[in-house]
């Protein structure tokens, strides 16, 4: 009797059509991977803060706050797996780092010295105007050209918001005096917060290290800019609709479980990306990412690619940055469709048109913007962002987002997160003397452009990297604001 044949283990059939699944990422967890990328955000910190924010050395110095890198955490979003931070800590008090910068070059360079290595842990970051802070890591080269750019801000020397031209605000009432005392006072990282109505800066104020022309860190307040910027390719007509699977150009095949993922899963933090989290005792684990794009000298776009499908798209929300950065590559995917020039044509879509001049996304190795944090600008140029939500898209009389993108951005996922499409919402009651509708672009340590749309005012409010800021003075001042200059 003849046997019927094996099934076999895994489907072997030939893809007519499509490339297949992408080989799906796998996190090292090793402790010699860890200190490699300790040392490599530190040199992008150090880069960023001399070359593109412009303090001086000992200004960064004073600023600096080393971290180490950790193992990516599972859905419970605890930290597992080796933790350096106590070695790193003990490498720091016994002088085994060193940081060394080249204005001429704006390179920096940090290095780990310890008797117990096989060897020096080195990493690199460079500063290129456009591009922000460049992380290199192992590598002495970016793997593109960061060639000056040509931006094109169609309100160069005009009235804010338009232009960069501020009129001198009146001195503040003094309750609002008194509630941006408290604030700094207790704010210690504070560079500088600015309030306005759509048409005028109403009052702005700058720590001693702060500047009305600095451009500060934003961290993740770049993901707001990279949800309007998808906003932008939908009312241009280059995307659909958020509901529409991702067209992620790693995600080709259709029959993938990639394709199950839309954009607005992906702006809702609910796309479901995870990846194998490998262990130095052999374990695997999945892990979440969350800092490993601002720690590897790597393409980001392909990377975030690269996730697995950990969960059923749309179930469960995970803050990470692989979705925002594959919303990213859907970015970048477009514009080369269109054989358009890749970076001056993300800054023509969005910032230049409202002539956000000081404005730069942070590239990564391979060219990428990355979507998911480290741009920078000026607070009177992140005020915009907020203006232009005011104004539901609408700019200079001119709709640069669908009718009622602000609602759809603003608005809170109805399943029980306060958080939005890459903006944070009032829902939880985080700011209790705020409205329940308050949006806001949120940043690591605490960076905010507030929305408040019925009180018709923006505030925005930067703070240098791992510092505290003190949220109840926060609350109290944009409370304020709102009682006093409305």
């Amino acid at each position: 009797m003849t046997r019927p044949p094996v099934e076999p283990i895994f489907d072997r059939t030939p893809h007519p059509f499509g490339d297949g699944p992408v080989t799906p990422l796998v996190y090292d967890a090793s402790p010699a991977t860890l200190r490699q990328r300790s040392v490599n955000f530190a040199a992008k910190r150090y880069a960023d803060m001399l070359f593109v924010s412009g303090l001086d050395r000992a200004t960064a110095d004073r600023h600096h706050r080393w971290r180490a890198a950790l193992v990516p955490a599972g859905l419970d979003a605890r930290p597992e797996g080796m933790d350096l931070s106590a070695e790193l800590r003990e490498a720091v008090a016994a002088n085994r780092l060193t940081v060394q910068a080249d204005p001429a070059d704006k390179r920096v360079t940090v290095c780990w010295n310890d008797p117990s290595f096989p060897a020096p842990v080195v990493g690199s970051a460079i500063a290129r105007a456009g591009y922000g802070g460049i992380l290199l890591g192992e590598h002495a080269v970016p793997r593109f050209d960061p060639k000056p750019l040509h931006r094109q801000l169609a309100g160069a020397g005009q009235a804010w918001p338009r232009g960069e031209d501020v009129a001198q605000p009146p001195p503040p009432p003094p309750g609002l005096a008194a509630a941006l005392d408290a604030f700094f006072a207790g704010s210690s990282g504070a560079y500088g917060v600015l309030i306005a109505q759509p048409d005028r800066v109403l009052a702005e104020r700058y720590s001693s290290f702060g500047a009305a022309d600095r451009a500060t860190p934003s961290w993740s307040m770049t993901k707001p800019i990279t949800c309007t910027l998808i906003g932008r390719l939908i009312h241009d007509g280059w995307l659909g609709s958020v509901h529409d699977p991702a067209p992620a150009p790693l995600w080709s095949d259709p029959r993938g479980i990639h394709r199950l993922i839309t954009l607005d899963h992906l702006l809702r933090m609910r796309s479901g990306l995870g990846f194998p989290v490998q262990h130095p005792d052999g374990r695997v684990s999945l892990g979440f990412e969350n800092s490993a794009v601002y720690q590897d000298g790597m393409d980001a776009f392909e990377t975030a690619q690269r996730s697995l499908v950990a969960t059923l798209p749309g179930s469960v929300f995970r803050y990470i940055n692989a979705g925002v950065n594959v919303l990213g590559a859907v970015i970048r995917d477009q514009i080369a469709r269109r054989g358009l020039p890749y970076h001056e044509t993300v800054y023509a879509l969005l910032a230049d048109r409202l002539g956000m001049a000081s404005y730069q996304h942070s590239a990564d190795i391979a060219g990428n913007f990355i979507a998911s944090g480290a741009g920078f600008a000026t607070l009177r140029d992140y005020a915009k962002l907020g203006v232009l939500y005011l104004q539901d898209g609408v700019w200079n009389g001119e709709r640069l987002l669908p009718e009622g993108w602000a609602d759809y951005a603003l608005t809170a996922t109805h399943t029980g997160t306060s958080y939005a499409a890459c903006f944070r919402t009032n829902a939880d009651r985080l700011f209790p003397d705020l409205p329940e509708d308050t949006a806001w672009a949120s940043g690591a340590s605490d960076q905010r452009i507030f929305i408040l749309r019925r009180a018709r005012l923006v505030v925005a409010v930067a703070n240098e990297t791992d510092h505290k800021m003190d949220l109840g003075a926060l609350n109290r001042l944009v409370a304020t604001a709102i009682d006093t200059l409305t």
